[in-house]
């Protein structure tokens, strides 16, 4: 095992050459451009015996990494943000065609307006496609997250393709010490890809379905890929374990931390959860009963382990880099319908924060839990609220009244 200093997109690139990947279909997009140029450096020196052709898009590259994988190679791709969006409907395509290869998404803001800085729209843009999702919060889990994601995509009970997420910038290019595991070792845990029944070849042209279903048979395709995705629950603890025995890493499908007596607990996905496990010592310090519960395996969602994990707490703060319009965070309607009729479940408290990359700050995580508090003892939870500040909001309200008058200004001339 070797120990380096990398990056989030270097840990990336490292994962998929020690997944010994064939193929690399890949677009460039801030900020995950660096993880197709570690590839390609690799691949021009020799050092990674490997194809990486880059497309005109990301519609042709996803297109290009489900036929790739149709044709009995193992793929690999990213992207991040508006190029998701882009990719989005050969997303839903190859995830129909069952053809199981990994894409890592850096995630970052979606426009409009522009941002470069990180948050979830894009990843839940994705949310019901079909693609298995695993989210990563250090550069280790990565680098380690991308092997995992091939065994489980291309395991025979899923046979699913997959997403790997980190967060663009606070994991993208920050460094942390990543152990490596040794190429022999990654390749015998990975083992060779077999394409099973998925038999495309350009000298032997067979159609494999048709194109245009009716209601009933594509009810069955759809339903049938729906099965496959749950499948990943039966499956990943195995995986899991036998990651542990090879490498002495443990990855669960829920990262839990002190929360075997947690009364109040905190629910996050990415790199701002390593804040809430700060805030949690904190709190712990100051005579808290305070736990953080992370979700790696988003898609499926286990939700059997969240309500075992759960019950009994006496409030949970759902804390979400994303905005549904209209509803609200994601990931707290996904808990509340995991929590929906639970004995002695929890007061469930939403909260959106880290929206564009803003951040969330000790203090924010300790009014949270002063909220939690106070719901529970008055057996009512909090309204939603998004995490943001009143000098924040005058100051916004200044820019806004001298773009106003810069205007007028203008208007008069």
């Amino acid at each position: 095992m070797t120990r380096k200093l990398l990056t989030g997109n270097s840990a990336a690139a490292w994962g998929a050459r020690l997944a010994c990947v064939d193929y690399i279909p890949a677009f460039p997009i801030t900020p995950q451009t660096e993880i197709i140029e570690d590839l390609a450096g690799w691949i021009d020196r020799g050092e990674m015996d490997a194809r990486l052709v880059t497309l005109e898009s990301e519609h042709s590259m996803i297109t290009a990494a489900g036929s790739a994988a149709s044709s009995g190679v193992r793929a690999f791709t990213a992207t991040s943000s508006q190029g998701l969006l882009y990719a989005m409907e050969m997303i839903y395509a190859v995830a129909g065609w069952r053809t199981p290869f990994v894409m890592v998404n850096v995630s970052r803001g979606l426009a409009s307006p522009i941002t470069l800085e990180s948050d979830h729209n894009d990843i839940m843009a994705a949310r019901d496609s079909g693609f298995l999702q695993i989210h990563c919060a250090t550069c280790q889990e990565i680098a380690d997250g991308i092997l995992l994601a091939y065994r489980l995509a291309e395991h025979p009970q899923v046979r699913i393709p997959a997403i790997v997420n980190f967060d663009g910038f606070y994991l993208s290019f920050t460094r942390e010490p990543v152990d490596l595991a040794r190429a022999a070792k990654a390749r015998a845990f990975v083992g060779e890809y077999d394409p099973e029944n998925l038999q495309f070849r350009g000298n032997s042209p067979l159609s494999q379905a048709m194109a245009v279903l009716g209601g009933g048979p594509y009810s069955y395709f759809r339903y049938e890929a729906h099965l496959a995705v749950q499948q990943a629950l039966s499956v990943y603890d195995e995986i899991a374990d036998e990651f542990e025995d090879i490498f002495g890493r443990r990855y669960d499908m829920i990262d839990c931390y002190h929360m075997d007596d947690a009364e109040y607990v905190f629910v996050m996905l990415g790199s701002f959860s390593t804040k809430a496990r700060e805030a949690v010592d904190s709190l712990r310090a100051a005579g808290w009963k305070a736990g953080l519960l992370r979700p790696r395996l988003f898609r499926p969602l286990p939700q059997q382990r969240i309500r075992q994990l759960l019950r009994g707490r006496r409030a949970v703060g759902v804390i979400d880099q994303n905005i549904s319009m209209g509803m609200g965070g994601v990931l707290h309607s996904e808990f509340a319908t995991a929590l929906y009729g639970l004995e002695d479940a929890p007061l469930l408290g939403s909260y959106i924060g880290g929206l564009g990359g803003r951040d969330i700050s000790q203090q924010e995580f300790f009014a949270i839990a002063d909220e939690l508090k106070h719901a529970y003892e008055n057996g009512e939870s909090a309204p939603p609220r998004l995490l943001y500040t009143r000098n924040e909001l005058t100051e916004m309200r200044k820019l806004q009244a001298i773009a106003q008058a810069e205007h007028a200004e203008i208007h008069r001339s």
